[in-house]
């Protein structure tokens, strides 16, 4: 009960007034969404990615394992993933936004937090959070368009709008600066650091404003899909972590934080992509929402049960 109780009172009932404060301004506004997508595509998070990539304390063996783990996670989940877009018939853009509704996981404002709470300010745990970060912004800023726009676009225009990504250009940039311990100069630090630190709230926000402008209503088969995105994302998530923790044999400790990492809910990635490309926004938003608050019960049992 702590400690679905510690869950509700500094994750989710903060995250839910801000995406509350978003859906009350466009409902009096009716905002740019738009706008605010490419704010955080293309400002927020490469500040908010670069910082942490650039401050967090990363052994070669860590990022080695770390990645591993996460290559072999994504390649199950989306082996699952398939058989249920096939068996469930899915067309077109309704095949990448469930992929990426399972795909694309909470792992910055949401993970981070749960981090912190599960392993008490671990900094060896929080180092695998920030490298689990780093490549659920890269894998939306790549594959994720790709899926987005696979059934409407050429190759060719798709790698251009992946190519015009900042993230993918700010992890090597990063790295290569930690490596070669070149120090960020005071006048760029500063604003970096302000536009990092309002990346979780302007992203929370963004989505409270794609939830103020779409019907909240839901037929029986958006419920199913919802459903069974939430289910994938977060019950199968943990259990596939589970699994190739146990393959690779690695320690108990990144092999907690590394399943711990898994159970939490959608991205906003995936509405973020679903808004800037015209693809499925309800669905996004709808698995977005539902996904969180059924995260106070899912994410507390594991944590639970690690423990």
């Amino acid at each position: 009960m702590h400690i679905f109780l510690h869950i509700l009172l500094n994750n989710v009932i903060p995250i839910s007034i801000v995406i509350g404060i978003g859906i009350l301004l466009q409902r009096l506004f009716q905002l740019d969404i738009r706008t605010l997508s490419k704010l955080n595509f293309y400002l927020f998070s490469p500040c908010i990615m670069f910082e942490l990539l650039y401050t967090t304390e990363l052994s070669i063996q860590v990022i080695g394992q770390v990645l591993l783990f996460f290559m072999i996670f994504m390649l199950l989940q989306y082996a699952v993933l398939e058989a249920v877009v096939r068996l469930r018939g899915y067309q077109g853009g309704m095949r990448a936004a469930m992929r990426n509704s399972v795909l694309f996981y909470n792992s910055a404002n949401y993970g981070i937090p749960i981090n912190q709470l599960a392993f008490a300010g671990n900094t060896y745990t929080l180092s695998i959070q920030v490298l689990i970060m780093m490549m659920q912004s890269l894998v939306p800023n790549t594959y994720g368009i790709y899926s987005v726009n696979a059934h409407k676009a050429t190759i060719r225009q798709i790698a251009k709008t992946i190519l015009s990504m900042p993230t993918i250009y700010v992890i090597p940039l990063a790295f290569g600066m930690r490596g070669y311990q070149i120090p960020i100069p005071t006048f760029l630090e500063i604003p970096i650091g302000y536009i990092a630190d309002a990346f979780f709230g302007m992203a929370l926000f963004t989505l409270g404003v794609q939830l103020g402008s779409m019907s909240w209503k839901m037929n029986r088969q958006q419920v199913l899909d919802v459903s069974l995105s939430s289910v994938l994302r977060l019950v199968a998530g943990p259990i596939l972590a589970f699994l190739v923790v146990s393959l690779l044999g690695v320690d108990k400790m990144m092999g907690a934080a590394l399943i711990v990492s898994s159970a939490v809910p959608t991205s906003l990635s995936s509405v973020l992509l679903a808004v800037e490309f015209d693809n499925e926004k309800e669905f996004s938003s709808q698995t977005v929402l539902v996904s969180t608050m059924l995260s106070m019960l899912t994410v507390s049992v594991v944590i639970f049960l690690l423990q």
